[in-house]
């Protein structure tokens, strides 16, 4: 039973300990990466861009410019990724390059930055749960970190897209909530949200959550309502602030799928009429949550006047065929059951284990820490919503679990150590092998049941293309515009100096519809749309799930299936650069010369295209 508050206890620091337990997770992250890492085989496509839009901005493009210049040429693509998470990946390349050359300095760079991030988490995580518990509690919750679902993806080496960071700002609100001043706690996780918030929208559930915790102390204590006061102006002046700072003037269109005006009238609206209930006489519960409710009302308002199209999910407007055969396939994005069984099980399970362990510490503690822990399983089940509802999401719920399942491990093992038969001792030690590696028995499962037949296509990184080798042999070629499949273009735009057509990334929606019909479409249709791009070269990878996808939905007349089948068009010339069998160049011969009026790619018949299959 919990009943001390050891929060001011001097001895028995954790931090030495966390650090070694960060270096051994190291350790393992890069063993297991090892392969992956000498081949400069990026986890993810994401990965692959961010170091671009890097080298980009130490190339001299402008702070505020966020374009892809070299996605949908000339004009580019305006992205909705954040410099600061391109800032410290930038300042560590700076740093290794006084001592490397600049491939060295980057590789390193990518190798660090995701460890540096899996550091301050820990560091945050383990003083936590110190805090609530003592030393080996710390050390536990750290190791239990590395064991939760989507978790560890987010920090491998490579890694170094924004999803660790806004881990990282989840672990450092929820440790400013605990702290015993108000202002301050408050303050310092509004700041931590608005960080978060600022490199992705993907924490607006935790920031609600946040929200509806704070709220709920102020139900309770009248005398608590500076902590939701605090939180909520520190998040609007945060967002304001970090706006200005990385988007400024030149963009104050009404986005959806980042922080905009229509987001920041929201959350200014919500902290100012938050802090005018804060001076009022205490009012019954039941009317201040009216009012708080009012004022959320009133932001949603503003949002609906001023950006309508931002009251659906920024993917609600897609382009059918760019949601048919992009955005349904990249599940990471969309609910936990689109997932396979050996990710979703444990994901759902680990998850909702740590909530039944917080609501136990919860009914058996007393004083701050009984309020506490309510809050926590709260805002771990606000997580958990958030996760089932976007898989990778969970990654959040994942953090805010570690601690539960920390002393959940603690009790075990000290449990274990009593036991003197070995009969207990194992059946405590399957216990914890299932909490922690449920998995491995869906696994097994999977391998009972029948088969399912062998997938002959495949995700970019496994692909036989290895185009992290081989599409430098593309720059053999003059500079120009490839015309590939979506997949392709992060990596073409890494290691060539060509340009794409479009790439995976939503901002270039109507490019990557014109990069989706003309595959799927017959070979005289597909060529307006490629020289409309003054596309010099078509490129695919044969073995891609995405190319499969384009064949079937095409059908035998479709350009991806001719090119498949080696019945090339008339207007197109093979190119052999001596790469792998997989890996398809062909040239566009004498390209009609579009006039300005002409650049745009014609309009495509939306209807009528098979749906891909999944």
């Amino acid at each position: 039973m919990l009943a001390g508050d050891r929060r001011l206890r001097e001895g028995d620091r954790p931090t030495l300990a966390i650090v070694l337990t960060w270096l051994g997770v190291s350790a393992i992250l890069f063993a297991l990466a090892s392969t992956r890492i000498f081949d400069n085989q990026f986890p993810d496509p994401d990965d692959a861009l961010r170091l671009v839009q890097v080298r980009d901005l130490l190339a001299g493009q402008g702070w505020f410019d966020l374009h892809q210049y070299r996605m949908t040429p000339p004009e580019g693509t305006l992205m909705h990724w954040s410099r600061l998470v391109d800032l410290p990946i930038a300042g560590l390349i700076l740093f290794f390059s006084q001592f490397m050359d600049m491939a060295t300095a980057e590789w390193a760079a990518m190798i660090v930055t995701p460890l540096l991030v899996l550091l301050l988490t820990m560091l945050v995580i383990g003083r936590l749960a110190w805090r609530l518990f003592d030393r080996k509690t710390a050390i536990y919750a750290c190791v239990a970190l590395a064991l939760m679902p989507v978790v560890p993806a987010q920090f491998q080496p490579l890694r170094i897209d924004h999803h660790g960071w806004q881990i990282f700002t989840v672990a450092f609100a929820l440790w400013a909530t605990s702290w015993r001043n108000a202002t301050r706690g408050g303050m310092v996780a509004g700041l931590a949200m608005a960080v978060g918030l600022i490199i992705s929208l993907e924490t607006i559930f935790l920031s609600a959550g946040f929200a509806l915790v704070l709220a709920l102390r102020w139900l309770r204590d009248h005398h608590q309502r500076w902590w939701l006061v605090s939180y909520l102006q520190s998040l609007a002046l945060g967002l304001v602030i970090l706006f200005g700072a990385t988007r400024g003037l030149p963009d104050l269109a009404a986005h959806c799928d980042a922080i905009s005006p229509p987001y920041l009238g929201f959350f200014l609206i919500v902290a100012l009429g938050t802090g005018a209930l804060a001076v009022l006489p205490a009012l019954p519960r039941l009317t201040l949550l009216v009012a708080l409710g009012f004022f959320g009302l009133i932001g949603i308002g503003f949002i609906a006047w001023s950006a309508p199209q931002c009251m659906a999910s920024p993917f609600a407007n897609l382009d059918p065929l760019v949601r048919d055969y992009w955005y349904l396939n990249v599940t990471e994005g969309r609910p936990v059951w689109h997932r396979g069984l050996s990710e979703a099980v444990p994901a759902v399970l680990q998850s909702l284990f740590a909530l039944a362990v917080a609501l136990y510490l919860a009914s058996r503690s007393r004083d701050w820490v009984r309020g506490w822990w309510w809050e926590y399983a709260a805002l771990l089940f606000v997580a958990f919503l958030g996760g089932v509802l976007t898989y990778r999401s969970m990654a959040f719920a994942g953090v805010l679990a570690a601690i539960p399942m920390g002393w959940f491990v603690t009790r075990i093992i000290k449990r274990w150590r009593s036991y003197e038969h070995l009969l207990p001792k194992a059946a405590l030690a399957i216990v914890l092998y299932v909490v922690f590696l449920p998995g491995a028995f869906v696994v097994v499962l999977q391998k009972l049941a029948p088969p399912e037949p062998v997938r002959q296509s495949v995700r970019i990184a496994e692909s036989s293309c290895e185009l992290n080798r081989n599409a430098q042999l593309l720059d053999q070629l003059l500079p120009s515009t490839l015309f590939a499949p979506l997949d392709l273009g992060p990596a073409l735009l890494l290691n060539t100096h060509h340009s794409v057509a479009a790439s995976n990334h939503h901002r270039a929606a109507k490019a990557m519809h014109d990069v989706i019909y003309a595959f799927t479409h017959s070979p005289d249709e597909a060529r307006k749309y490629v020289e409309a791009y003054h596309a010099g070269f078509v490129v695919a990878c044969l073995d891609l799930a995405e190319v499969t996808n384009f064949r079937r939905g095409g059908g035998k007349d479709g350009l991806m299936n001719r090119l498949y089948e080696g019945d090339i068009p008339a207007w197109l010339e093979p190119v052999d650069l001596g790469g792998p069998d997989t890996l398809k160049v062909w040239r566009v011969i004498a390209p009609v010369e579009a006039s300005e009026t002409d650049a745009a790619a014609p309009e495509a018949t939306q209807g009528g295209n098979p749906t891909p299959a999944r």
